[in-house]
């Protein structure tokens, strides 16, 4: 399985990019990184919801989101959303940096 990360960015190839391997073999990791993939988005996502919930619901008196609550989970989310985006530009960034350098990460 580790045949099935790119060189580049640590991006996840298709299971067709990998020609070692059977179509059974293929499909068998098409489907282990579809599920690998959905885990770990329902994880950001669990995590999100808990982190903004956590900072932004202090009123339990109501069974419905105060105009306050439901502002600060707004910006909560933005925030989050657009912290990510910049890690990962950022990311991007760096890794091409050390690509032309010639310094990739060991072991790639």
């Amino acid at each position: 399985m580790a045949a099935a990360i790119d060189q580049g960015l640590g991006r996840v190839r298709s299971p067709a990019s990998t020609p070692n391997l059977s179509m059974q073999e293929q499909r068998e990791l098409q489907s282990r990184l579809e599920k690998k993939q959905m885990k770990d988005f329902m994880g950001v996502y669990s995590r999100l919801v808990q982190r903004c919930f956590d900072d932004c619901v202090n009123d339990f008196t109501s069974k419905s989101l105060l105009p306050k609550e439901e502002g600060c989970i707004m910006r909560c989310v933005d925030k989050y959303f657009k912290g990510t985006e910049r890690l990962q530009t950022r990311f991007q960034e760096l890794n091409a940096q050390m690509v032309q350098q010639g310094n990739a990460l060991p072991g790639r």
